[in-house]
């Protein structure tokens, strides 16, 4: 029984679908706004790690030769790279979000120079 993952063409917003039978499969529609509008994406594949390896990998020192503590893009690309590490897909909406934080707290960094 595979699990299929799916964007909604309408919200775009990603969902995963359990398929039960693989002859005679139910039709599938956002479970965000219900749409039948979905295109199925191409699913990733995983490479089992212990967590004590994904943190062993977080500390290594080579990580943070371009992080910039004082950048807000910097440490948003840095979060990216950690959820990637720790194995969590938070989607689409938290990539955006922290780079809308990133940007917002550059623009204001710059205007408090005034």
């Amino acid at each position: 029984m595979p699990i299929y993952e799916y964007r909604c063409r309408d919200c775009g917003k990603r969902s995963s679908h359990l398929i039960l039978s693989i002859s005679n499969p139910l039709p599938v529609s956002c479970k965000h706004c219900q749409s039948a509008n979905v295109e199925r994406l191409m699913s990733r594949f995983a490479a089992p790690k212990s967590e004590e390896a994904r943190l062993e990998s977080l500390a290594d020192p080579s990580n943070f030769g371009d992080l910039d503590e004082n950048d807000p893009q910097s440490m948003a690309r840095f979060m990216k790279k950690m959820g990637r590490e720790m194995g969590e897909d938070f989607g689409d909406e938290l990539d955006e979000a922290l780079e809308e934080t990133g940007n917002d707290l550059a623009e204001s960094d710059t205007t408090d120079i005034d």
